[in-house]
């Protein structure tokens, strides 16, 4: 049997503050990914946590593109637990860089080529090898690091083309929110290639960032972990964000419950 021919259905979604979210699994996602892979379909597959769905609220354009994705999955646990307050009680967390993880041991037994799209030239350098080492029999068919400024449309179309004729059959994107979704969700019917916005992965596959433990991943404080480590970096972002989607979220169960 094929692999597309083992697709799944896309799992159902519900709307947190406008984003619909899928309550999906790492199964789900990596047998859509390899089955969309396989014949080299063009698709967008989103990770979101509050801060993109926070950017979402704030920017209705960009609550748009994310909702042209093809699957935005529960990234963060407080939208696993607010999937659950919305009925989908086996709702889980699908982490993007532990998807990234599966879905490269999955190409490499499938004989699936992948690419990566971002990050620095240090970090990109350091996960190819990295990933090279894991997977010695996995196709890296694609890999650059564009620079931070936006690009032109010739070099957009030349980064489309270099990708096309590449090969890649997964292509893994680091530009960080909301940079990366907003390539993935732009490139669709472009890119002949499904295209994972998989924010952090990059820095913690390669090892130049450390993750939380997974005791706080399970238990909502992987924010309080990142911001111990870059508290510069991320005490604007959670100021902002964190509070607000408590207050808005709580603001859309009730006038559920209403309903």
């Amino acid at each position: 049997m094929s692999i597309a021919a083992q697709l799944l259905e896309i799992p159902t979604t519900e709307s947190i503050l406008g984003v619909r979210v899928a309550a999906s699994s790492y199964e789900e996602t990596v047998r859509n990914c390899l089955a969309w892979g396989e014949k080299r379909q063009s698709r967008a597959l989103v990770f979101a946590n509050v801060h993109v769905i926070m950017e979402a609220s704030d920017d209705p354009g960009f609550c748009d593109r994310l909702n042209t994705a093809d699957m935005v999955n529960p990234d963060g646990v407080p939208l696993v637990w607010t999937l659950r307050a919305l009925g989908n009680r086996k709702a889980q967390r699908v982490y993007g860089p532990d998807a990234t993880v599966a879905l490269l041991a999955a190409a490499e037994k499938a004989g699936l080529s992948v690419g990566f799209y971002g990050g620095s030239p240090q970090v990109l350098d350091t996960l190819l090898r990295v990933v090279s080492a894991r997977h010695p029999l996995l196709r890296i068919a694609y890999a650059e690091s564009p620079p931070f400024r936006p690009l032109t449309a010739e070099e957009d179309a030349a980064v489309i083309e270099r990708i096309a004729s590449s090969g890649v059959q997964l292509l893994f994107v680091g530009l960080g929110c909301p940079k990366q979704e907003i390539w993935v969700t732009d490139h669709l019917g472009k890119v002949p290639a499904v295209m994972l916005a998989v924010g952090a992965a990059f820095d913690f596959i390669a090892g130049t960032k450390p993750q939380a433990p997974r005791w706080m991943m399970r238990n909502g404080l992987e924010w309080a972990f990142r911001f111990a480590t870059e508290p510069r970096r991320l005490a604007g972002r959670y100021l902002k964000h964190n509070p607000r989607f408590i207050g808005l979220v709580l603001l859309q169960l009730l006038n559920v419950s209403k309903e």
